[in-house]
């Protein structure tokens, strides 16, 4: 099964956790992006996001062969939501397993770092004044360079 997802659904971050079980595993280190009511100074009434799903996948995935590669982690998942999300809503989820906690602290920020800049997901944010903005992460961009 693949250790990148997109999903309409709902995310279950515990069933997802349970997947990673692995006797080797001490460490466990999980970030939720949830979905804030404002941005930019903007009132935010809920979030859409569409996702070129193959091209996702697969880059999704090398970003997590690479964060299994680079650092010394048991195993790594993400689930990331596409569609209609509400304010509380969970958007996305990375999961890491390692021996020790400090390899899946870095490579849980490495694999949510390298999402937001390569991964073809996007972000539409609905205002309450009625007004839509598609959202580029300024921060990534810094980061790439």
């Amino acid at each position: 099964m693949s250790k990148f997802r997109i999903s309409s659904e709902p995310t279950n971050p515990e069933a997802l956790k349970r997947e990673l079980d692995d006797p080797r595993a001490g460490g466990f280190v999980s970030f939720e992006g949830w979905v804030r009511n404002k941005n930019e100074g903007k009132d935010v009434t809920h979030l859409e996001y569409q996702a070129y799903d193959a091209l996702a996948i697969k880059e999704g995935e090398k970003i997590i062969a690479e964060a299994l590669d680079k650092f010394e982690v048991v195993d790594a998942l993400v689930e990331h939501r596409v569609g209609d999300l509400q304010i509380g809503e969970i958007a996305v989820v990375v999961h890491v397993t390692s021996v020790h906690r400090g390899p899946a602290f870095d490579a849980c920020e490495y694999i949510i770092d390298e999402l937001k800049i390569r991964v073809p997901i996007w972000k539409k944010e609905h205002y309450t004044d009625g007004n839509t903005g598609w959202i580029e992460c300024h921060e990534c961009a810094k980061h790439a360079h």
